[in-house]
Parts: structure tokens; sequence; C-alpha cells
């Protein structure tokens, strides 16, 4: 299976609940939202809410990926994802590093690679 980088740089292809999703197991999709329930403060979690296509594609979008405001501003600005814009890094995405450092350093990589077949 090919890599699938959201906008942000978490990869989507090795996210639980795309890995359940595409499988059609619904058992992980469960234990999935019984975690987002008991860990996450997400009393309302479901297994169909879990469901997740990956940030770039499909219709099912888990949780805060639905409404992410990165996720929305890759779309209006028609990029592969955020390493591809002109205005890369922006705040939105350094506070998301923040939180998640691994995502930028998927980013960084993809940059390197557009610098080099440029």
């Amino acid at each position: 299976m090919d890599k699938i980088i959201a906008y942000c740089g978490i990869i989507c292809s090795d996210c639980p609940a795309y890995i359940a999703t595409q499988a059609n197991d619904w058992p992980a999709l469960e234990r999935l939202a019984a975690e987002a329930r008991e860990k996450h403060n997400q009393p309302d979690a479901t297994a169909e809410g879990t469901m997740c296509d990956g940030c770039l594609s499909g219709p099912h979008k888990c949780g805060y990926c639905a409404e992410c405001a990165i996720r929305a501003c890759g779309i209006e600005r028609g990029v592969a994802n955020c390493a591809h814009c002109a205005d890369y890094p922006c705040e939105k995405l350094l506070d998301f590093f923040g939180m998640v450092p691994d995502a930028r350093v998927v980013l960084e990589q993809v940059r390197q690679e557009l610098s080099l077949g440029a």
C-alpha cells in the first residue's frame, strides 16, 4: 500500500482508524471508539464515527479530521499536502507541530524531495 500523507503530515495509511475502515474491521472500529470514549473524553464516540478513508479522499473522516482547519486550507489551496504550499510552514502548522512533531518530519522529507526534483 502506498503511503497516504495528510495535509498536516500525519501518515493516514498508518492510522488504526484508516486501517480498520479499509479492512471493514468492525471489532477494531468498536475498540477505537471505546478508547476514544475512555481515554480521550469523547463520550459520544461510535464505531461508525471512527471510520476514516484518510484525509485526502473518501467519504469517511474520523474525529477532528472532518473539521480540521489545516485540511480545509489544503483543499482550498489545491495542494497534495502542506509541504507543497508556498506558505509552508504557516502558523497553523507550527502550532500543530508542537503537538505532533513527527508530522513535521514527514513534511520536511516531502519538501526535501520536492527541492531535489525541481
